[in-house]
């Protein structure tokens, strides 16, 4: 598998397996066959693997599958959902998080710790769920006065070797993160053939996920390219219930054209979703929602096979799914 460097973070795989699958988050699998699959994407060249608190059971999948002895070329990154603490608060919750997170998957410090939250204006107001956004979005002055020293913090003990942020809320807001003093080391970023987050979109600006990657690329942050199949949008069909009026399911239904492009090119959608992601420009590594090993193995291939051709990326951009 080909690998980069992403922020501090040297031999990176260009795939991440991401934490949301082995937690039942995408559909049922057991806790046997998500072990099972962290070790078949190791085997497969694998070496960072990207999780949650959020991801229900993944970090003790973690801990389960390598008892504490992970392999030293393996790295692992978590994540808190801080959103909006009162004042002064904000060292503790971080480091308790962090605590946790350790603790359940047996590990002595964390290779990439993230805001998992949106980062807004402190006079920002959303167009959907505003009335929840100290749970979900934390302010800017609040970042910069309390995020950052306590993310650097926390580097200096060499509890974790960098911090980043989930780039998925309003576009200004993560590029403005991109663009400050003290920037993150990486950022991760929507990369799919709609540009769409889906349901994690709560405001109404364009989502600009390409504009957010350029930006990373110029400020010499890394990017982790999220949402390859839009939450299974861009499968050949989706392994869960999803609310009919929801963003997902309408991103589902619209990109019918592409499971027929899919069909008339012999595809699996999943597996050119992937390889699309993978080409997308500033994309270091794709995280990978896999829930089994028949999935890993599929966007394994995916990474395989190596980038699209003109002929195979015009006819996808042809359809003119892109937001």
């Amino acid at each position: 598998m080909r690998t980069v460097t992403l922020g501090p973070l040297e031999n990176v795989s260009r795939l991440t397996l991401g934490g949301g699958g082995l937690g039942q988050l995408w559909g049922e699998t057991t806790n046997d066959e998500a072990i099972a699959t962290v070790h078949a994407a190791v085997d497969a060249g694998i070496t960072l693997i990207d999780t949650a608190p959020m991801y229900r059971h993944c970090e003790g999948v973690i801990g389960e599958a390598f008892a504490g002895k992970p392999p030293g070329h393996v790295r692992f990154t978590t994540k808190c959902q801080l959103g909006t603490p009162a004042a002064g608060t904000v060292a503790e919750k971080l480091e308790a998080s962090l605590d946790a997170s350790l603790a359940a998957m047996r590990l002595d410090h964390a290779d990439i710790f993230f805001l998992h939250s949106n980062i807004c204006e402190d006079d920002y107001e959303y167009a959907h769920y505003n009335h929840r956004r100290d749970r979900f979005a934390t302010t800017w002055s609040l970042y910069v006065n309390e995020v950052i020293p306590a993310f650097e913090a926390l580097k200096a003990r060499g509890r974790i070797r960098a911090w980043g942020v989930t780039g998925v809320g309003i576009p200004a807001a993560i590029i403005k993160a991109l663009n400050h003093d003290q920037k993150p080391a990486v950022v991760q970023a929507v990369a799919n053939l709609l540009d769409s987050p889906g349901g994690m979109r709560n405001y109404d600006e364009a989502a600009r996920p390409r504009d957010i990657a350029a930006a990373a690329v110029a400020a010499g942050v890394g990017v982790m390219g999220i949402r390859a199949v839009q939450a299974g949008a861009l499968t050949a069909a989706v392994d869960r219930d999803l609310p009919a009026d929801g963003a997902d399911a309408h991103d589902y239904v619209r990109s019918a054209p592409w499971r027929a492009l899919c069909a008339e090119l012999g595809v699996d959608p999943a597996v050119l979703a992937h390889r699309y992601a993978l080409d997308i420009a500033g994309v270091d590594t794709v995280i990978l929602g896999v829930k089994n090993r028949a999935e890993l193995a599929q966007c394994v291939e995916a990474e395989a096979v190596g980038p699209l051709g003109d002929e195979v990326l015009g006819k996808i951009e042809g359809l003119g799914l892109r937001k």
